[in-house]
């Protein structure tokens, strides 16, 4: 049997569970609405309206983190983080690539971990333990479980313990 090991979380904050899927309307890029992607970029300003002649609300520091569009406007969408901070941030700055953070809910709870396995089965071997908060590379979601990757594990993580991927939704 195999080393299991635990994935740290960067950071630690209060948020609420995962975000349901509201019926799909299409945005004005003809998108569905809302839907989930990521950030591209190291640094991205959230603002507080859609245009750069708007204050900044927050900025962020590191690629990856997933964001729900919840609204466009022009080249602008409106994006609610794994915090359920809401803000404006240029469409360049996104990307497709699908990511999730694992259970953000039960951020600063001691023992509380989210299983990586190696199959998509509650049975499955343990791969890796995850500190909520942990962000996780999405290859594809079954509508139960999502297959990605964190560091160097790769494994299957149930859908109703991850921010970044709606209940119930499959993808590849």
């Amino acid at each position: 049997m195999g080393l299991v090991a635990t994935i740290i979380a960067l950071s630690g904050a209060a948020v609420s569970p995962p975000a349901l899927a509201q019926s799909a309307a299409k945005g004005a890029s003809g998108l569905p609405l809302p839907r989930f992607v990521s950030l591209k970029a190291r640094r991205v300003n959230l603002r507080i309206g859609p245009s750069r002649d708007y204050a900044v609300e927050w900025l962020y520091t590191r690629s990856g983190i997933p964001m729900e569009i919840i609204q466009e406007y022009d080249h602008w969408r409106r994006v609610r983080d794994p915090d359920g901070t809401e803000g404006w941030i240029h469409k360049s700055l996104l990307t497709g690539e699908r990511t999730a953070v694992a259970a953000p809910w039960q951020r600063g709870k001691t023992g509380v971990y989210v299983m990586l396995r190696d199959a998509p089965q509650r049975g499955g071997t343990l791969v890796a333990k995850l500190e909520p908060g942990v962000v996780i590379q999405i290859a594809e979601c079954n509508g139960k479980w999502c297959r990605g990757t964190v560091a160097d594990a790769r494994g299957w993580v149930s859908q109703e313990e991850i921010w970044g991927a709606y209940p119930g939704e499959a993808f590849k």
